[in-house]
């Protein structure tokens, strides 16, 4: 007798961690198809089709009037189900409507601002926000940062599976160098008292945890920010030292904006912006900005030109001297 058919949410589990998708897409996807199956009165996926997907996406935008970037992660959730899951390869699928996201220009501190802002954050919260900054990293490329990752000597940072599980390379400042040397020896403390008391290892990626079972505990692949206690795995259920959380840093981000009189909606991702906008001003090409950004497309990376201009589209007004 065959064994029972898993059911479906944990089929849509095991077909993202097999894609080595991360636990918070799983999250939101797992999310949106069970919320897309009760808006259906628990009617099975596979009796539905492009209308209802239609609906539920109309009812998100019109009913709970969610923003356009919510609605299309999940379209998107519900097309990883039919295409990966269901195995419905249908043309119907590229023609599900969803709202357009509207093209907003980034906020952008100045200079002046961006260094007000940093003198307001303190110790990790500082070191991380500096690297956005000086780095260009987004905020969750700088808490999954192994020690590995850093080299001092060519003064350069390694990302990896960063968005769209590409890796890329981009420079690490020379004054955050001696700062985060003395921040790796408190982190190397922390990591002997838990090897000492039976724990000390941490989360590999793509099973590498059982191609070399000792790499876990070994110091290279720690974390350079960790999480300031153990947590359990919601995937593998193991007790562990995760990296720090991201909301602490947004928090903090926040925070410091509205403590330096800051009125601009300042976040981590402000500053990733502010660096490629400083980094344009400064005379640096357009294409070395994208490969540091790790954009797929220069024109995800050309929204930045937008600062270099003076007035609409960098004409001079008749009313202003030449």
């Amino acid at each position: 007798m065959p064994p029972d058919q898993p059911k479906l949410l944990d089929q849509v589990r095991e077909r993202i961690r097999t894609m080595h998708y991360s636990i918070r897409t799983e999250e939101a996807y797992v999310d949106w198809i069970r919320r897309f199956i009760l808006f259906h009165q628990k009617r099975h996926p596979a009796d539905m089709g492009k209308d209802e997907i239609e609906a539920f996406l109309t009812y998100l935008a019109v009913q709970r009037k969610v923003a356009a970037s919510t609605q299309s992660q999940a379209k998107a959730a519900l097309l990883f189900l039919y295409q990966n899951v269901l195995k419905q390869d249908l043309a119907w699928l590229k023609d599900v409507v969803a709202a357009k996201q509207p093209q907003r220009m980034p906020t952008v501190l100045t200079m002046s601002e961006t260094r007000t802002l940093l003198t307001h954050l303190d110790g990790v919260h500082w070191l991380i926000g500096s690297l956005l900054y000086g780095s260009g990293l987004r905020i969750l490329e700088a808490c999954r940062l192994r020690v590995m990752d850093l080299d001092f000597s060519m003064h350069q940072l390694v990302i990896r599976n960063g968005k769209g599980a590409k890796d890329r390379v981009t420079m690490l400042p020379k004054s955050l160098v001696d700062p985060i040397t003395a921040h790796l020896e408190l982190v190397r403390l922390q990591h002997e008292r838990d090897c000492e008391q039976g724990g000390g290892e941490v989360y590999l990626p793509f099973a590498l945890d059982r191609k070399y079972p000792a790499a876990a505990k070994e110091w290279k692949w720690q974390y350079v920010f960790p999480a300031d206690r153990l947590s359990r795995d919601p995937r593998s259920d193991a007790v562990r030292r995760h990296h720090i959380d991201e909301q602490s840093i947004q928090r903090a981000v926040r925070q410091a904006a509205r403590t330096a009189g800051i009125h601009k909606k300042a976040t981590p991702h402000t500053l990733r912006h502010s660096f490629a906008t400083h980094l344009l001003m400064g005379g640096y090409d357009i294409r070395t900005v994208q490969e540091l950004l790790g954009h797929k497309d220069v024109r995800t990376t050309m929204i930045y030109t937008h600062v270099l201009n003076r007035g609409g589209r960098g004409v001079i007004s008749p009313l202003d001297p030449p």
